[in-house]
């Protein structure tokens, strides 16, 4: 039996009488259907469910996602999400404009990369609160990364603790104000006539928009199919994002991009699919077993992230222990597990 879409009497009236609706594949987070109205018009309406083991209840990713989309409404020129035409929260149901998504392209990064930087850019200081602050590494991810070097009988340089305790408080994202998507990932992102625009605002917070930039180098690291970007491609990806930021701010992205990336490989919770982490110390898996996410396994994304930390901070002023150390354990699971593969290069990006 198929599931009713929820439209509620005050909905219908905004928007018309539905002439079929669509049930899409979607996470266990939200049911979502493609409705067609009466004159020919659709739109998308999304419902969001308790289910998912995201440790954030239904209400409270609605009243998120809302948030975000009401700020990301603010772009000018071309859009980066698709508008919001209606919500009923008590049924936690939102309308969304339809998207026509073009599908692959070989070039997808350059387009990506420009309307991730109008996204983080809408935002400001005056916004504070409208969104919670981006939740960023804390003291017990940098415990369980040392723990398992130890546990992988790789000696911790005694710089390490103490560049660990200070790149947590770099990361702190008090100062900055970016709107954040949160898992900006292949699938929450559609190629349109008009440009990239982002789906899923779940997980949107305020933070510095570095945090998302770095996901190109550390292999996307919310994302079930993890890619390596690098050379021109990778270049070419920042440097619009940077040239963008700058024109819509005035200023230069803040921030390290060493500091970005060694954020994310300190949490195990970026192992793993939303649905499972804040439940074990993903970490201290890595070093008795292997688990896959997508088609890449937690230690193939975990030597990526190793090796992109190493080459940043080898002979960085305040990371440079933790580049010896990164280098070390990558080194110490490639010699223990050496049929561990590369990630894909980008040009191999799945879509939906």
């Amino acid at each position: 039996m198929s599931t009713p879409v929820p439209l509620s009497d005050e909905l219908l009236s905004v928007l018309g009488s539905p002439t079929k609706a669509t049930l899409l594949d979607s996470s266990p987070r939200s049911r979502v259907w493609r409705v067609e109205l009466r004159g020919g018009d659709r739109v998308i309406v999304k419902q969001i469910t308790d289910a998912g083991g995201t440790g954030l209840d239904g209400d409270t990713r609605y009243a998120r996602e809302i948030a975000a989309l009401r700020l990301a409404g603010r772009a000018t020129g071309p859009a980066v999400a698709p508008a919001l035409l209606g919500t009923d929260p008590g049924a936690r149901v939102m309308v969304l404009e339809h998207l026509d998504d073009l599908g692959a392209a070989d070039d997808w990064m350059p387009g990506y990369a420009e309307s991730l930087a109008r996204l983080h850019a809408l935002t400001g200081p005056t916004d504070t609160g409208t969104l919670p602050a981006w939740s960023g590494p804390t003291a017990a991810d940098v415990d369980s990364f040392l723990t398992l070097a130890k546990a992988l009988d790789v000696p911790v340089p005694p710089a390490v603790p103490n560049e660990l305790a200070s790149l947590i408080d770099r990361l702190d994202p008090a100062p900055h104000h970016a709107l954040l998507h949160g898992d900006p990932c292949p699938g929450n992102d559609l190629r349109t006539a008009t440009g990239v625009r982002f789906v899923d605002f779940e997980q949107a917070s305020l933070g510095n928009g570095l945090v998302e930039l770095a996901y190109f180098r550390i292999g996307f690291p919310t994302c079930w199919c993890a890619m390596s970007v690098t050379a021109a491609p990778l270049a070419q990806a920042e440097d619009i994002y940077r040239a963008t930021w700058r024109s819509l701010t005035g200023t230069d992205v803040p921030g390290d991009p060493a500091d970005a990336c060694a954020g994310w490989l300190i949490r195990g919770d970026a192992l793993v699919e939303r649905a499972h982490r804040e439940s074990v110390d993903h970490l201290a898996r890595v070093a008795t077993e292997d688990f896959e996410w997508g088609y890449i396994s937690a230690r193939e994304r975990l030597v990526h992230r190793l090796n992109v930390v190493a080459d940043l901070t080898c002979d960085h002023d305040r990371l440079h222990g933790l580049g010896h150390l990164s280098a070390a354990v990558a080194a110490r699971l490639l010699e223990r597990w050496p049929t561990l593969r590369p990630l894909p290069a980008q040009d191999t990006r799945p879509w939906y």
